[in-house]
């Protein structure tokens, strides 16, 4: 959701005001969790509904841009909304502390940092005077491609469900509503309003829903926000069965259901499908649709006034109806808050290559430093869209490292590459074959088509085509623009073509020498797609294309480069005489964001610069900051470290220098399974829509991520649950003892090594004997703990009858076949270290719960 709706900014208090409030927060703090559902509170909240018009109700449920309506003639305040998840995205252009990104959040696999995390967010949001947070954001992770992955909390339901219980009651225990989003099977960004994700009843209960359900059940969660795609032939917002008979009846969901920023699209189908309030407005759910529907009765009054109860009962359970939400007694900028936001980034962190130990560097050692890249400098603390948080600083790994060395050390700086802007501007282009005259011929349309008369000129680049072209604004119909002309290549060899597009609502293309070599018009595949290829000396034929169907245009960028050249002359003398080289490659909000998915590989260069970075220096370090595993396979076995950064929220720089010199030991393990290549991905020939259609088939069902590579027997680069250690850890003395209709799982974890350091114990139960197809394992339980050099602790795990059922979508419950279930404990789901079993009888099975 791209949430760029202006707010005005709140006025000034007096002094005496902002005492007032103060005191007054201070003393209601004690009472700001939300409080049960009571009779008390539904005689209130059923009061105010009683004395509404039908109109005011109607108008109740449609939003002002950021917040729930305010009736001060009911005695309603506005109830204020703001984007995160990962930091307050200020209606009013405040900056946020900014913490470690969600799957980031996930890679820590730690239960009360999340709950840190989600109280600091809290935090923050009362200083803001926000009611709702819209977030944690909690879609599996299906495929790298998604881009929108980095908001989200990795493949595993389990994992998923945990860390969202967790940050959902640390947030809602500051008195603010978290939103869990998207509801749900949005596991792309290329054409998110249309596509239909067709999943079946069994995957979707086993993969997709059990982390709204936990969110829910376990975290009482607020809200929910429904996702802009259709399931199964429906769109989210019109989903009864998803938003009424399995969120509501099902698991009993009291808080409010909303719409995600446009993604309404009929409003009697919207009301009747158990939708509570469309944002950002009633552009369908306002009076003048719904009182002809209520009239004829199409829809129920009674309908109605249960979408208002939902929102007025949140209100009155989180307190909003007797408080003011500001808090002015806690900072804009909290010093306890930044503490946790410097925690997410450190424990998020992945050790994934680690050859010969070269880390932890040797402070004393490290004289010179090359740091290089495009996410050197400036930090990158989030991806792009509604989760781009701007922090009050963001610690670049540039910035770090020279903190951290101080005058011990030179720290050298080189980005390593061009900008995809200066590749832009650097591409010459001739106009026709001849070379008669420098430049392209721009045509522009004044429709989205690329039809009618054009506007003709010539132009030097492609670089950014104007948002207005020119003084006069774009019709309402949209624009659309071709560049054609000539690329002369100096000599024969290898290439690099890269080009920026602007996703959502606007289409690309390019043709080389008349084939077509990006195709963003259709899907949005990619924000920067990118190629390597060989050209012969001499002029090539550039067609560049795009469309915007909104009256604003967009951001297309094209450019071409030598690939021998691409790397800079400096970044390769500074590499040969320094003692190490840290190279930062990876995304930032331009290159993956919401609106569009990313490329399996990193952005243009960045492979060919890791490969000559790494021969001109054997103590090469690469740090990648992305929302899931990227395309290796041309480097990774040239440099001895390989870390995951993810995005790291603020403090990323400072994190990275502290684990790279140990003095914080990395305990991050992998929530998403990192493959060789895309091939192997089990959703790679069904990822995107069947031909013709706007249908993406799940067609792997519930063997996606690890539960997938094991059953099609493919091993991947790097298994779930993967993450590496400056000391060793050993699992021993494992019990596992039958306890009601679940298990007791216990085992000692001992530090055999010479440093404190915190493993990552997994639990998993696997299922031979059942009647039905089920994953070689599935994870159902994990603890993080943190250990000092020879310390042993034990360990207890719990595991509920759910830990050993499957959904029946004949029986349409959950079902557990009795019998013998193996059950492993390891440090991932590739390297189980103790192996033990537990019998669950008839009786146990029968009288099993859900």
């Amino acid at each position: 959701m791209l949430h760029m709706l202006p707010r005005p900014l709140r006025t000034k208090t007096s002094l005496a005001a902002l005492l007032c409030a103060a005191a007054f927060t201070t003393s209601a703090a004690l009472a700001q969790a939300p409080q049960p559902d009571s009779d008390a509170i539904h005689a209130r909240v059923n009061a105010i509904i009683q004395k509404m018009t039908l109109e005011q109700k109607l108008e109740y449920i449609g939003g002002t841009g950021f917040a729930v309506r305010a009736m001060p003639s009911l005695g309603l305040p506005a109830l204020e909304m703001s984007d995160g998840p990962f930091g307050v995205r200020s209606n009013v252009g405040l900056p946020s502390t900014t913490y470690g990104i969600g799957i980031g959040l996930a890679a820590s696999w730690n239960r009360d940092l999340a709950y840190k995390a989600g109280e600091g967010i809290g935090r923050d949001a009362r200083a803001r005077g926000i009611h709702f947070m819209l977030g944690p954001g909690i879609d599996i992770y299906r495929s790298p491609r998604n881009g929108r992955n980095f908001e989200y909390f990795g493949e595993d339901p389990y994992l998923t469900g945990e860390i969202a219980t967790g940050y959902i009651k640390g947030m809602q225990s500051e008195g603010v509503s978290a939103t869990v989003k998207h509801y749900m099977g949005n596991n792309n960004e290329y054409l998110r309003h249309d596509s239909d994700s067709i999943i079946d009843e069994r995957t979707m209960r086993e993969i997709y829903l059990p982390g709204f359900e936990a969110a829910v059940r376990k975290g009482d969660v607020g809200s929910i926000m429904d996702s802009y795609n259709l399931i199964n032939g429906t769109h989210a917002t019109q989903n009864g069965y998803l938003n009424t008979d399995i969120a509501r009846k099902d698991w009993g969901f009291k808080g409010v259901m909303m719409s995600d920023w446009g993604s309404t699209y009929d409003g009697v189908g919207a009301a009747n499908g158990g939708l509570d309030i469309e944002m950002p407005t009633g552009a369908f759910m306002n009076p003048k649709n719904l009182l002809p529907a209520v009239q004829s009765g199409k829809v129920k009054e009674s309908t109605i006034d249960e979408k208002v109860f939902h929102i007025l009962d949140t209100a009155a359970r989180f307190g909003w109806l007797d408080r003011t939400q500001m808090d002015n007694s806690i900072s804009l900028n909290d010093a306890q808050n930044d503490a946790v936001a410097l925690e997410t980034a450190q424990e998020g962190l992945v050790l994934l290559k680690n050859e010969g130990s070269l880390l932890p560097l040797n402070k004393s050692q490290i004289k010179s430093i090359l740091v290089v890249g495009p996410d050197a400098y400036p930090g990158v603390p989030v991806g792009g869209g509604s989760a781009g948080v701007k922090p009050f600083h963001a610690v670049s790994p540039l910035e770090g490292l020279t903190a951290y060395l101080g005058s011990g050390a030179t720290v050298y700086y080189d980005r390593g590459l061009p900008t995809l802007n200066e590749l832009a501007r650097d591409t010459d282009f001739v106009v026709d074959q001849a070379g008669s005259k420098a430049g392209l011929k721009l045509e522009t349309f004044a429709d989205n088509e690329l039809t009618g008369t054009s506007t003709d000129s010539v132009v030097q680049h492609i670089d950014n085509a104007p948002r207005n072209d020119g003084d006069n604004p774009v019709a309402s119909h949209g624009v659309s623009h071709r560049w054609s002309g000539y690329y002369v290549a100096a000599h024969d060899g290898e290439y690099v073509i890269a080009m920026q597009g602007s996703g959502e609502g606007n289409s690309s293309r390019a043709y080389l020498d008349g084939k077509l070599i990006f195709d963003n018009w259709k899907l949005t595949r990619a924000l920067q797609p990118d190629l390597t290829v060989h050209l012969t000396a001499g002029p090539h034929k550039v067609v560049v294309e795009d469309a915007h169907s909104n009256r604003w245009g967009g951001r297309t960028r094209f450019g071409i480069a030598d690939a021998s050249r691409i790397v800079t002359a400096r970044a390769k003398e500074l590499a040969a005489k320094v003692d190490a080289v840290v190279i930062a490659a990876g995304f930032d909000a331009e290159s993956e964001s919401e609106g569009s998915d990313r490329t399996f590989d990193l952005p243009f260069g960045q492979d060919q610069l890791i490969r000559e970075m790494s021969a001109l220096n054997k103590k090469t370090i690469v740090s990648v900051t992305s929302g899931g595993n990227v395309d290796s396979e041309s480097w990774r076995d040239h440099v001895p470290v390989y870390i995951e950064n993810w995005y790291a929220g603020q403090d990323g720089g400072t994190a990275l220098a502290q684990v790279l010199f140990g003095d914080v030991n990395p305990s991050g393990h992998l929530p998403a399974t990192f493959e060789r290549r895309a091939e192997d991905n089990p959703t790679y020939n069904s990822y995107y829509p069947e031909a013709g259609t706007n249908r993406v088939v799940y067609k792997e069902g519930i063997f996606v991520g690890y539960r997938g590579y094991q059953h099609d027997h493919v091993e991947p680069l790097y298994p779930f649950g993967f993450g590496l250690s400056y000391t060793t850890f050993k699992f021993s003395n494992l019990s596992v003892q039958p306890d009601g209709t679940g298990a007791t799982v216990s085992f000692d974890v001992t530090n055999t090594g010479s440093r404190a350091g915190k493993e990552v114990a997994q639990v998993y139960v696997s299922d031979s004997h059942a009647k039905i197809a089920r994953p070689e394992e599935e994870l159902k339980g994990f603890d993080k703990v943190a250990l000092d050099p020879g310390q042993t602790k034990h360990v207890s795990v719990r595991l509920d009858g759910r830990a050993f059922a499957y959904y029946d979508t004949a029986a349409k419950g959950w079902k557990i076949d009795p019998g013998s279930f193996r059950i492993g404990v390891g440090d991932s789901s590739a390297a189980i270290d103790l192996k033990g079993s537990v019998d669950i009888s008839k009786e146990a099975a029968a009288s099993a719960t859900f």
